[in-house]
């Protein structure tokens, strides 16, 4: 950090005369060059330091203190934001308006004190405009504002009503990555995941499975890396997950944001961002309810460009999907780093575990969060002490459905559904059917009947039904043995308007004679029939009161 000499530097006379007047000093040298070194000398003296900060505005004392939070520095976009700008005046405008007599914010009346400086520094990832406490001035033994605490986490603590209705965290991204693993193994979409908070989206997830080394370049499983995921107890599993997600570099949840799309070439820091967020949150007081409102406008307020270099809101192109808007400018923090903040809350930390969520009723979003009982285990990268177990309960029914309850063994559900259809999930947990189609999909990759009689009598909470037992040696042996088809059917009073359809060119749409009066129409043929028959004299029609299907 530049200290006061360099800070002062290149000022003329009459800017050190108004610093040194404002300090109650007298300068007498006949030019800056010799004038500079008296000044920063009697700058150095705490008590004179000390009797400043005394007569200072609260606001004033305020601007440093941020300055002191943040290692003595900030951009100078942000600080300005906050405190005010300087205006910018040649030498002769400003000894006319004196500017040190009459400042028009706090930054200006800090400027003419010499209390800060303006400067480029070459910070990462590129050099940005800050503005700084000259690190020789003895500002950071002083309490500049009462009571100040800088421990303290952004914000302050919810309101009854945001914390109304509670919405605990959950384990339930372990079921939710297991099936997703079986859906992206059988190249099917998933349903609906199970989580609450912030709608969690098969993209979303793949991100973090595929951070977590549980998928290939492809996208697909790793066949080891799966099963040894997918048998681990639930709390190795659960760190396996908060771990790749704390640590990727890969997942970007700037980009993740629902009705939000990136466009052009730009780059964000979704690490660095991320754990900023996360610094923050660890600060919340175990067992305490925080306003989420209150956290990002005190982020809005005093950490507005976590994560903007050098405060830049206008080279990020960023656009709302429902109406094209594109959200360049600080105006539209709100709608893209307020939204992040949230999304980061109510998203990850609350999927993975680490953060209960509330609100003022169960159908309204969120408006409070607190470290939910696993947060200490898994901020301290251990496995949680206590999640509810893996349930042993598969069901099967007589027509080949399957009931597996939700938080079922991961490993055993995984291998059971890639033998299915997936149906809707049931209130009670999922719901499967063994088909000739699923079955013959299982056999395309290698999976045998055999395997899946062997895991049902293992798992089922009671004897298979024999028939259904039947029913898939039977598939195994020699195929499906039964066909349910709809047809059109052609019925007729006497077999002779049969034999004079024949004798038509319809005749190549009659299929099979099922009786000497019932023919199957071939698909589509049926209205080539009606006007057959009408031209050999018989009118036709469908049949009162029997299937549609079925011509008369």
């Amino acid at each position: 950090m530049p200290d006061l000499e360099h800070t002062l530097q290149g000022h003329d006379l009459a800017f050190l005369k108004m610093v040194a007047e404002a300090w109650g000093l007298e300068l007498s040298a006949p030019d800056a060059q010799s004038a500079l070194p008296q000044l920063v000398e009697a700058l150095h003296d705490p008590t004179l330091v000390q009797d400043m900060i005394d007569i200072l505005p609260l606001e004033a004392r305020e601007a440093l203190a941020a300055l002191l939070q943040n290692d003595g520095q900030m951009s100078w976009s942000l600080f300005t934001r906050r405190f005010g700008e300087v205006r910018s005046m040649g030498a002769g405008r400003r000894d006319r308006e004196r500017p040190d007599l009459h400042p028009i914010s706090m930054t200006e009346l800090l400027w003419y004190r010499a209390l800060i400086g303006r400067a480029f520094m070459d910070l990462p990832p590129e050099p940005q405009e800050m503005a700084y406490i000259p690190e020789d001035l003895p500002l950071h033994t002083l309490q500049l504002i009462p009571g100040t605490h800088q421990d303290l986490p952004p914000g302050r603590p919810a309101t009854p009503r945001e914390m109304k209705a509670r919405i605990p965290a959950t384990d339930l991204i372990l079921d939710d990555a297991c099936t997703l693993l079986a859906a992206l193994r059988m190249g099917l979409e998933p349903p609906e995941f199970l989580v609450s908070g912030e709608t969690l989206t098969a993209p979303v997830l793949r991100d973090l499975l595929d951070s977590a080394g549980l998928l290939n370049t492809d996208g697909q499983p790793l066949p080891d890396a799966a099963r040894m995921f997918l048998e681990a107890p639930r709390p190795q599993a659960i760190l396996r997950l908060v771990l790749a997600w704390v640590q990727s570099r890969v997942i970007n949840e700037l980009r993740q944001l629902p009705d939000l799309a990136a466009e052009g070439t730009w780059e964000n820091d979704a690490y660095a961002a991320r754990k900023t967020i996360l610094d923050w949150v660890s600060q919340v007081p175990a067992g305490t309810w925080w306003s989420l409102a209150g956290f990002v406008s005190t982020i809005h307020e005093q950490y507005p460009d976590f994560q903007r270099p050098a405060g830049d809101y206008d080279s990020w192109h960023i656009k709302r999907i429902t109406t094209g808007q594109y959200l360049r400018g600080f105006s539209h923090w709100d709608e893209v780093d307020g939204a992040l903040i949230r999304y980061l809350i109510c998203g990850p930390l609350h999927w993975l575990g680490m953060v209960d969520l509330a609100a003022p009723s169960p159908e309204a979003p969120p408006t409070a969060f607190s470290l939910s009982a696993r947060a200490a285990d898994l901020w301290n990268s251990q496995p949680p002490a206590s999640l509810p177990p893996e349930v042993d309960d598969l069901r099967v029914t007589a027509d080949g459905l399957i009931l597996m309850p939700f938080r079922s063994h991961r490993a055993l559900r995984y291998q059971v559904s890639r033998f299915c259809e997936w149906l809707p999930n049931h209130a009670d947990g999922y719901r499967y059917h063994i088909t000739p189609e699923s079955l013959e999909r299982a056999r395309f990759q290698g999976l045998k009947v055999t395997h899946l009689l062997s895991l049902l009598r293992r798992h089922s909470a009671a004897p298979i039904p024999p028939t259904l037992v039947q029913a898939l040696e039977r598939w195994d042996e020699v195929g499906l043995q039964a066909h349910l088809d709809q047809v059109t059917l052609l019925r007729v009073d006497s077999p002779a308007v049969l034999d004079a359809l024949r004798s038509t060119r319809a005749a190549r749409w009659l299929g099979e004679m099922l009786t000497p009066t019932i023919v199957i129409i071939k698909p589509g043929a049926e209205e080539a029939v009606r006007r057959a028959l009408l031209e050999i004299g018989y009118l036709s029609s469908p049949s009162a009161g029997k299937n549609p299907t079925e011509q008369s």
